[in-house]
């Protein structure tokens, strides 16, 4: 089975993003806070913190996402527009975006090409394990296609960011999922976010 990895921030009520997202609150009103726990100073953040931003910053073989995450447009698309990242993405590898209008691949620096896949999460999946080549997948976000990824059965590893935050709405991770059975395998904390890895899968 292909090691595919998933690392989520996400608020003590469950949510990965505020309501209201945009361009200008592209993670939700108060989504931003989720994330304070990687967005320090390093000389400011916690080492629990930096072991959980080393890892989810760790190189991956190809990567997989909706189309919110890639960005604010909806419906037909807008050209100009190439992701949050600018010219050089962090991803340095293949990303698989799930949308409803097909588009060009955008290759840009770093190695990250962006690939538009229009048949769903399933086939974006195929192609990411292919093109990982065996250096795993990661399923970047947001909710919606992680739910697909763990309703598939395909997540071999889960990492939960909890934020002490309360959002009171927006994107929930774990709506209308099954259990997918999570051992916990690793645990650590910081004033700004307890960091949970979890192993997926059957627990007996």
């Amino acid at each position: 089975m292909t090691d595919t990895t998933c690392h989520m921030s996400i608020s003590l009520d469950g949510f990965v993003a505020g309501p209201e997202q945009s361009l200008d609150q592209p993670i939700g009103v108060g989504g931003m806070r989720l994330h304070e726990w990687h967005l320090q100073p390093d000389e400011s953040t916690h080492e629990a913190d930096l072991r959980m931003r080393d890892l989810l910053l760790r190189p991956r073989g190809a990567y997989v996402m909706g189309r919110n995450m890639f960005g604010p447009v909806r419906g037909p698309w807008d050209e100009d527009w190439q992701g949050w990242w600018g010219d050089e993405p962090p991803y340095h590898a293949p990303v698989f975006v799930l949308t409803q209008h097909a588009h060009d691949p955008i290759p840009l620096r770093g190695g990250t090409t962006f690939h538009f896949v229009t048949d769903g999460f399933d086939s974006a999946f195929q192609q990411a394990e292919a093109a990982a080549a065996g250096a795993g997948v990661d399923i970047a976000g947001g909710a919606s296609t992680v739910r697909q990824a763990l309703a598939a059965g395909v997540v071999t590893e889960l990492t939960l960011d909890i934020a002490p935050v309360l959002l009171g709405s927006g994107e929930r991770l774990f709506d209308g999922i099954e259990d997918p059975g999570l051992t916990p395998v690793e645990v650590s904390h910081s004033p700004l976010a307890t960091h949970i890895r979890y192993r997926v899968g059957p627990t007996f």
